[in-house]
């Protein structure tokens, strides 16, 4: 049936529930953290469990991270090589 596969989902998220997890609207707030830590090659996890384990929880929150991290990579810039006079 149908109807019984949300109810099954709910059901297991509840089971899910940490004491200590975040919502969506904490998590957006620290999303740039989060992204500025990844791209700077660090443990954006370890720094900030809380965001990964809503991350990991949350599809939504997820592809706003996705998307805002897609974002800065495209607008990040490596320096350009000089160009020696001839």
């Amino acid at each position: 049936m149908e109807s019984e596969l949300p109810i099954k989902q709910m059901v297991e998220m509840i089971g899910a529930t940490r004491p200590d997890e975040i919502g969506c609207d904490e998590c957006f707030e620290q999303l740039d953290r989060f992204a500025e830590l990844v791209l700077a090659g660090k443990n954006a996890a370890e720094a900030l469990p809380l965001v990964q384990d809503h991350l990991s929880r949350c599809r939504d929150c997820r592809e706003e991270f996705e998307a805002l991290l897609a974002a800065l990579q495209a607008t990040t810039f490596s320096p350009r090589p000089q160009h020696l006079p001839n």
